[in-house]
């Protein structure tokens, strides 16, 4: 129901009419239709690639089952307080991952817009996988699968069938020999050129995979959470269904026993490597899309009494239980493939795009019906990943409406502005699918969207949450004191109480106020202090002005915090501990917890007014919000 407000100093009903026009044309914002829909669209986000071929490979790399006990702390005290927060945070303020900063804490807003620049670099590259992976699909409809054998255009002398490798003598074989997975993986779908000052043509097969993938991701969510909510029913339970049957088969094959022992096999002795709580840390960001305003988007469309803390905690231990599972359908592959080889499995085990375009598909080769099980397997990716990139494109929609309702909540605007998106983010892609592409496809992932730049955003979001929001409201405190009573978490307790109808474990509470932030922190300077420059398999050295465009995609977004808190200051009116009070107020019109509304009502009958009301007028007059 809307109703049009007369403003102050006019008469009554003055701006009604035209008030009600207006919203008249705007549509509503929506919310899902049932819980299920949130649940599966978070789980669809979260759950995605790096369950697959990113835990499985630390936890071997990193002491095996001893890895757990890092990982576990991480969960505990950063990965469930972080995303209960953003989650949390978009339930409460009914807004997206820019105007829910903007609500609570206005000199923090940076925080939304630094994980905004942050879902561009995913919605530019992250959607590359899914094209590779399309292509793999596409080939496997072949009675021999191509990457098989070397009786192929593309190969080259030094190419040696690897289903006959164990039979011949290591000493007739050149020392610079590559196998058919790898010459079909690098000359055959990437045609890869010797270095990113070459970037060759666009690889006309993968630009086509590419505008495919484009063309799903946008009928997925063109119409909002109308139509996310219900594709999320097939995206984000298929991948599971492909896991168990793959997980099966890799069980029941001969070697999968030792593959398995290799995954989990306890080496206490690497806990003293700092290395490995930096790779424990940053998997718990990377696989629970903290920091990217993907969580606050998804939340604010639910219900305000909807009981999100269980439905994070649920989604939190889904998450990690399918990461584990899944370490048990890759290392029993990659040990049956192992025994095959007559190779120790420390050999064939691999980490992201080696794992999934080169080991898997080398393991497949070796399997009766290869081309249902190569199926299968990128079936199972492509599902993994769609869901996670439809998701993160509607988390930007989301927020960029939310910032300029006026002009995107209009009957068509929508579909045009994830139009537009699509359009934008596919021609930039094609810079990825070039011959060079790969190189620039490593610099996004090791830079752009880097557990750096998250555990950065992770210190202020918890700092906002935990020890600035909602201080205001003790009219006796000053500045100093906002920034030394950790009033906000309390604060938010509130406001979830209001929400859920109960408090949440205290342990949340001192995590934002203590852990979270510490932890953070220190592993994000030992990331600094620990930095190594890329290097493309291990081997190829970048171009200095390589690192500099790494450096300056890391930047761009960290830079959005403290560029806007001081943007924000200078354009605030009035002295300097006003400006830092009015921009530390929540918005009035945000749903106040029923405990207070008795004691701001007294508060306002003696004459105060929210000083926070000029700088949010300012911010909401720029973005007609």
């Amino acid at each position: 129901m809307t109703r049009a407000v007369a403003k102050e100093g006019e008469p009554n009903g003055a701006t009604a009419v035209p008030e009600e026009i207006k919203k008249e044309e705007m549509e509503e914002r929506g919310q899902w239709s049932s819980k299920m829909e949130f649940v599966l669209s978070v789980a669809g986000e979260i759950i995605g690639l790096g369950n697959v071929w990113r835990f499985p490979y630390l936890c071997y790399k990193n002491g095996g089952g001893a890895f757990l006990i890092p990982y576990l702390i991480f969960l505990f005290t950063c990965g469930i307080p972080l995303f209960f927060l953003e989650t949390a945070l978009g339930q409460y303020t009914s807004q997206g991952g820019v105007t829910a900063w903007r609500k609570i804490c206005p000199i923090f807003e940076g925080i939304g817009y630094a994980s905004q620049v942050i879902e561009c670099y995913l919605n530019i590259y992250y959607i590359i996988i899914l094209s590779w992976a399309l292509f793999y699909l596409f080939s496997s409809f072949t009675t021999v699968l191509p990457w098989a054998s070397c009786n192929n255009p593309w190969n080259s002398d030094l190419c040696v069938d690897i289903l006959n490798s164990s039979r011949l003598d290591n000493r007739t074989l050149p020392a610079n020999a590559t196998s058919p997975m790898i010459e079909f993986w690098e000359k055959r779908v990437l045609g890869l050129t010797d270095g990113i000052h070459k970037l060759g043509t666009v690889r006309w097969e993968l630009a086509l995979c590419l505008l495919l993938s484009w063309i799903i991701c946008y009928f997925c969510i063109w119409k909002g959470v109308k139509s996310t909510g219900k594709v999320v029913y097939f995206t984000a339970t298929f991948p599971y269904v492909m896991l168990i049957i793959l997980l099966v088969r890799g069980v029941t094959l001969p070697g999968a026993t030792e593959g398995i022992v290799f995954y989990l096999k306890p080496d206490i002795s690497r806990l003293a490597d700092p290395q490995v709580w930096m790779d424990a840390g940053t998997q718990i960001f990377f696989s629970y899309a903290i920091c990217q305003g993907c969580l606050t988007a998804l939340g604010s469309y639910n219900k305000y009494t909807n009981n999100c803390y269980r439905d994070c905690i649920m989604l939190c231990f889904l998450n990690s239980a399918t990461s584990f599972i899944a370490g048990f359908a890759i290392f029993s592959v990659l040990g049956f493939m192992a025994r095959e080889q007559a190779v120790p499995i420390a050999e064939v085990a691999e980490s992201g795009p080696g794992l999934a375009f080169i080991a898997y598909p080398m393991a497949v080769t070796m399997m009766p019906v290869s081309q249902l099980w190569s199926c299968l397997f990128f079936l199972m990716l492509i599902f993994l990943g769609l869901d996670s990139q439809f998701v993160c494109v509607e988390s930007m929609v989301t927020a960029v409406i939310d910032m300029f309702p006026g002009v995107f909540r209009k009957k068509g605007r929508r579909e045009l502005l994830i139009l537009a998106v699509a359009v934008i983010c596919y021609l930039l892609g094609l810079l990825l699918v070039t011959e060079g592409g790969m190189y620039i496809f490593q610099l996004f992932d090791y830079y752009a969207a880097s557990g750096t730049c998250l555990l950065f955003l992770a210190i202020f979001e918890v700092i906002c949450v935990g020890w600035v929001y909602g201080n205001n409201n003790d009219l006796t405190s000053d500045f100093v004191s906002v920034l030394t009573g950790g009033q906000g978490a309390n604060r938010f307790y509130d406001n979830i109480e209001d929400m859920i109808g109960f408090r949440p474990w205290p342990l949340i509470k001192i995590c934002w106020l203590v852990f979270t932030p510490g932890l953070c922190l220190a592993v994000f300077l030992f990331s600094l202090i620990k930095y190594t420059p890329l290097k493309y398999n291990n081997s190829y050295v970048y171009p200095p002005w390589g690192y500099v465009v790494g450096w300056l995609m890391a930047l761009s977004s960290m830079v959005c915090i403290p560029l806007y808190a001081i943007f924000i200051l200078l354009k605030t009116k009035g002295p300097l501990k006003q400006r830092l009070t009015q921009l530390i107020s929540p918005a009035e019109d945000l749903p106040q917890p029923k405990k207070h509304m008795a004691g701001l009502s007294e508060l306002k009958r003696k004459g105060w007014s929210p000083l926070a009301q000029e700088v949010l007028s300012i911010t909401e007059r720029e973005t007609h919000f």
